[in-house]
């Protein structure tokens, strides 16, 4: 054991050496050390302030002789300190010249930037870093600043006498550019992963989104029907209506591409992979004059757009599907990011994949034969691929594929003559799209993206109807290609203008084939129109406000659409806002829903093209106005809209009634109020949303002209309760509450008529009934663990309707030739309790 006089030697010793290092490395400023050394010997300097400033050396011994101390600041500085004579010192620049280096890192991640710029204002001259993040330049001039850039970052500007070192080079932190109207002013609200941007919009960040009710997947279009003011009448992700819109009012974009498909198992299932897609965009009113089309939304997702130089992925199973997403570094500028998901519901039958069937199949002939005389075959899948390419810190490229697909195979059987035939019918319905674009920063102020894609949607059927011997091929092709630059100019931090041109092609064909009577019909539209936007965005401590105008040119229909959009949030006090939100659109392309004409009775809607006529273009004009109060993690949203969208026909508003064969042009409106409550504690979270709506026609063509439109909610409530145990395990209880939508009734004691030879149902005016209210309680789990530091898991198990709840979601009569021509009412109902369950794992 050491003793007394040992350990106190020793503790002296530590002592002086620690002050002593300290003495050592303490930097003062030249500025102020220059006053002191003035008046400790009796000196005066001579020098320009500009030269010394930023300047910064260690602290000289006091006890040093004159010269001991020139000799000192020569060494440590890249000035020249020279004696004039025995009183008066010059300092100027040693050489004109230094060398630089430094090492550039993230802010958030702290992992080095790769190949981030460096250059020297005013000069030819610059580098770029290595895969340290390190540069190293030499001969740079004293005077100069740097600029330090790479792509997504903010630029940052230092002078090159910061730079300059004896020994150690400096770190330097790159602060990542925040992306248009992606600030957020709400981090956080319902669940971890959603969030409140500056401009209004709620964002989804899938890679951090914790858990809602019944849900095993951050599912991109079921997590958004969570919001006030979004519904799906019919329960599917394929038929979203927001503030009142049909389902084709709304803008589905996948990193800029417009997807015309949007669900797997006909609507049951979002047909976007959400572990590659890393954010998700959801715009009600508002929306930036870059984007047209969706009247009624803008549901716009992107993945990652970061070359990461890291081998990452992730893969899972569900009880419909497998999936896996991986991101490849191919060079230290150059990544691939790819994922796939296939079913297995034609291998395997799981109580999910039970359910999820019959709700999607009921009420036709494959459902019907499935348990009788038929065998189904049924499967989706969807991959994508993303080619990213940073050609240098100002320039990237960047190339996406994306491919969606669902497959039906279905085989009668009869026996007719004691033999056995076997007829075939097929129904295929995807979505292929491509995109390539260039980002360009040509300075820290000016950038401009200029990118083109293709979306090629498709639905293709081939039945056969055995009562009839008649067999039937029909086909929806959509095909639409795009040319969109932008240019930004940033005038400050805090104002932004955004300009653009946009050229726009779309074409849409219908055919239609039966052999019996031979019969084939194709309709072929083409619509070339074009676009110049514009809008400024000022962003500045309480003051937000986005002003924009977009004008459309429809080269066939020589007509100009201007649409003028306005965003403003204006900060009353640290818990209060005030948002204003108004907007002009239109949209060209529609959905048609024939009854009668459907396919294979499973999709019954097709893509149609405006014709200016009997198809005019859709316009839509909206308003809302709210206010926010968010503090101590209580958060309260209550808000006002008011919406009327003219340009829409009977044929894609799906009624089931007498108007269904007229071909009339007409209107609605929607108006109502929208409010949400949310509560959050470091272990629970807890909301309330309710949203009151009158959504009504006019169709002057009709009497009476005015009645309630089809997809009317009057009253929808939603609340859920989330509870962490700890960081790991999660539980979310849930339920929703709606009024049942309107329908329409036959005339009491006159219920059906005839029309030439054929009878048919005679029905009152439209839309005066409605069914019973919706209600569904779902309830799910999450529990996360690791293999290892770089393999992460997750399982997570979720019930919908734990209640077995029999909600009626559409209703609609039909005449039975089995009950001599008398009507019979057919319901749809939504899914019964269904369990579904997930694991992944992550590296």
């Amino acid at each position: 054991m050491p003793n007394k006089k040992h350990v106190a030697l020793l503790f002296c010793l530590l002592t002086i050496s620690v002050a002593f290092s300290q003495t050592l490395i303490k930097k003062v400023a030249l500025s102020s050390l220059i006053l002191d050394l003035e008046k400790a010997y009796a000196i005066k300097f001579s020098y320009s302030d500009a030269d010394v400033k930023n300047v910064f050396v260690q602290q000289p011994d006091k006890k040093i002789s004159i010269d001991e101390l020139l000799s000192f600041l020569n060494e440590k500085t890249f000035l020249q300190f020279k004696t004039l004579d025995n009183r008066y010192i010059t300092i100027s620049f040693l050489n004109k010249t230094i060398d630089i280096c430094g090492t550039v890192l993230g802010t958030a991640s702290l992992e080095p930037l790769v190949l981030a710029s460096v250059k020297i204002n005013g000069y030819k001259l610059g580098a770029t870093t290595n895969n340290e993040g390190y540069f190293y330049l030499k001969n740079i001039p004293v005077n100069s600043t740097i600029s330090i850039s790479f792509i997504s970052y903010k630029t940052k500007s230092i002078s090159a006498k910061e730079l300059f070192s004896i020994s150690n080079c400096k770190q330097l932190f790159l602060e990542e550019k925040t992306e248009e109207l992606s600030e957020i002013t709400i981090p956080q609200f319902l669940t971890s992963g959603l969030q409140k941007s500056i401009d209004g919009n709620t964002v989804l960040n899938t890679e951090k989104f914790g858990i809602l009710p019944g849900l095993i997947a951050p599912d991109i279009l079921k997590t958004i029907k969570i919001l006030p003011g979004i519904e799906s009448v019919n329960e599917t992700v394929s038929n979203i209506n927001v503030r009142g819109g049909t389902n084709d009012q709304n803008l589905m974009l996948w990193d800029g591409i417009k997807m015309y498909h949007s669900g797997h198992f006909f609507g049951l299932i979002s047909a976007y992979n959400p572990y590659l897609t890393k954010k998700v965009t959801v715009t009600k009113n508002g929306t930036s004059s870059a984007f047209s089309d969706g009247v009624s939304s803008t549901i716009n997702m992107q993945t990652s757009n970061k070359i990461t130089n890291r081998f990452s992925g992730g893969g899972g199973f569900n009880l419909l599907s497998a999936d896996a997403f991986v991101q490849i570094p191919i060079k230290e500028n150059i990544e691939l990011h790819v994922s796939a998901r296939r079913s297995f519901t034609d291998l395997i039958h799981t109580p999910t994949y039970t359910n999820y069937f019959s709700r999607s199949f009921q009420d036709n002939s494959i459902s019907s034969n499935t348990v009788n005389n038929g065998e189904s075959n049924f499967y989706f899948y969807d991959y994508s691929f993303k080619f990213l390419y940073d050609i240098n810190y100002k320039h990237a490229i960047r190339a996406n594929f994306i491919h969606i697909k669902n497959n039906l195979k279905y085989q009668e059987k009869y026996t007719s003559n004691t033999t056995t035939i076997k007829e075939n019918s097929a129904l295929k319905q995807e979505n292929l799209g491509a995109k390539i674009s260039w980002v360009a920063d040509w300075n820290t102020n000016f950038s401009t993206t200029f990118f083109a894609f293709f979306s090629d949607y498709k639905i293709n059927s081939s039945d056969y109807n055995k009562d009839t011997d008649q067999f039937q091929t029909q086909l929806n092709n959509v095909l639409e290609t795009e040319i969109k630059l932008n240019a930004k100019y940033n005038f400050s931090e805090a104002l932004h203008f955004l300009n653009g041109f946009v050229f726009n092609e779309i074409g849409v064909r219908n055919s239609t084939t039966v052999n019996a009577p031979t019969f084939s019909k194709t309709v072929k539209n083409v619509l070339l129109k074009s676009a110049y936007f514009s809008e400024i965005e000022y962003n500045k401590k309480n003051t937000y406000v986005r002003f924009g105008m977009r004008v459309n040119y429809f080269h066939k229909f020589q007509k100009f659409v201007i649409e003028p959009r306005i965003n403003i949030r204006q900060k009353l006090n640290s818990d209060f806002f005030l948002k204003l939100e108004g907007e002009f659109k239109n949209q060209t392309t529609a959905q048609k829903i024939d009854f009668e004409d459907n396919f294979l009775g499973i999709e019954k809607r097709r893509w149609i093209l405006s014709d200016d006529k009997n198809t005019p273009i859709v316009k839509s004009k909206q308003i809302s106005f709210g206010t926010e109060y968010s503090k101590d993690k209580l958060y309260i949203d209550l808000t006002g809209f008011y919406k009327k969208v003219n340009g829409i026909t009977t044929a894609n508003q799906g009624f089931y009634n007498n108007t269904q064969t007229f071909n009339a042009i007409g209107n609605y409106t929607t108006k109502g109020v929208e409010f949400l409550i949310n509560k959050k504690t470091n272990t629970i979270s807890t909301w309330l949303s309710y949203t009151y709506s009158k959504n009504e026609y006019t169709f002057t063509a009709f009497h009476p002209a005015t009645f309630s439109n089809s997809l009317d909610i009057t009253h929808s409530l939603s609340a859920a309760f989330n509870y962490n145990f700890n960081k790991n395990l999660n539980v979310s209880f849930g339920g929703v509450l709606r009024s049942g939508k309107p329908y329409t009734k036959p005339v009491e004691g006159n219920e059906t008529i005839q029309n030439g030879n054929k009878t048919i149902v005679n029905y009152d005016n439209p839309n005066t009934e409605r069914l019973d209210n919706f209600f569904r309680i779902d309830v799910s789990g999450s529990y996360k663990f690791k293999f290892s530091e770089a393999i992460k898991s997750t399982i997570r198990i979720g019930f919908t309707n734990i209640i077995d709840r029999k909600n009626t979601i559409d209703s609609y009569y039909v005449v039975d030739k089995n009950s001599g021509n008398n009507i019979r009412r057919v319901n749809n109902y939504s899914l019964p309790f269904t369990p579904n369950l997930s694991f992944r794992v992550t590296f």
